[in-house]
């Protein structure tokens, strides 16, 4: 991508993500991810109608007065984004490849995490880490953070979830706020996830939520005939016969298995998971994940 084409499309992406931040997603931001974490401030003296939770006792025995802990909300949240850029994310029939969909709504993100002093940082992944951004606040950060999803050459073509989030818990020591933005086309032969353990161990950690990005065509095969298929990740080429009821009604039973293996996952990780279609509006899903925290 030429160098001029790469600065009007990072532009048109942070004027449209910036106005969204700041029109809608500061205040779901802000309920959803603020006064989580609480500091201690002070001790001072009792009053009428506080907590008694909250009452120091060490301090309290000590001056032979009631003394309470007054505590703050910690301002500051470091949040990931956990990227996929392997093969499967560049495709789309609709508005919008899911990679393009997924750099908006990254960026969109990003900028609610900077309204509010947050730092944020970008795990982008295929079946290794291929990049890995510190967490930073500013702008330039936000600006750098856009250009790479969308400069970026992946190194290969498939995709391992669980070596993202085993990355994220290893090098992210602080609690954190992750969103994994994926297709999470990531299963065993019997549809199991292979990211299942990962993603418990990794949500045991750290704040972590799912977004997935699908496109409308991968929910059912229309029939068009004889179709060449290949499969993004491994190159495998393949002829499907689409005439065929029963090839499509497979198709179709194989999907809706993985999205039932995904919601069990999801549920036994105690992580919330929302489903963003390459051609929908991903305002309401963002702020029903917002709101489900």
């Amino acid at each position: 991508m030429e160098t001029s084409e790469l600065l009007k499309k990072v532009r048109k992406i942070e004027i449209k993500s910036r106005g969204l931040s700041n029109q809608i997603f500061a205040g779901e931001y802000h309920s959803a991810f603020k006064g989580r974490g609480m500091a201690f401030s002070e001790v001072r003296e009792y009053r009428y109608g506080d907590d008694i939770r909250n009452i120091d006792w060490n301090v309290s025995a000590r001056f032979n007065e009631t003394y309470i802990k007054v505590f703050e909300e910690e301002r500051e949240l470091t949040v990931m984004l956990l990227i996929d850029v392997s093969g499967s994310s560049h495709f789309g029939t609709q508005e919008k490849f899911k990679n393009e969909l997924t750099a908006e709504m990254a960026a969109v993100l990003s900028f609610s995490s900077i309204l509010n002093n947050d730092k944020v940082g970008v795990i982008l992944f295929s079946d290794r880490v291929e990049k890995f951004i510190p967490p930073q606040k500013g702008r330039k950060h936000i600006l750098r953070i856009i250009r790479e999803i969308i400069e970026l050459k992946p190194q290969s073509n498939k995709t391992n979830i669980a070596e993202a989030l085993r990355y994220l818990t290893n090098a992210v020591k602080k609690r954190c706020t992750a969103f994994v933005l994926s297709d999470f086309n990531d299963f065993e032969k019997n549809y199991e996830p292979r990211f299942a353990d990962a993603l418990k161990i990794a949500g045991n950690k750290h704040d972590v939520g799912a977004i997935m990005i699908y496109d409308p065509r991968e929910l059912e095969i229309p029939n068009v005939g004889l179709l060449e298929a290949v499969d993004a990740e491994t190159g495998e080429v393949i002829w499907v016969d689409t005439a065929s009821a029963a090839v499509r009604k497979g198709y179709s039973a194989w999907w809706n298995e993985t999205q039932i293996t995904l919601n069990n996952t999801f549920a036994k990780a105690k992580v919330d998971c929302v489903r963003v279609a390459t051609n929908e509006d991903y305002v309401k899903p963002l702020i029903k994940l917002f709101k489900h925290r």
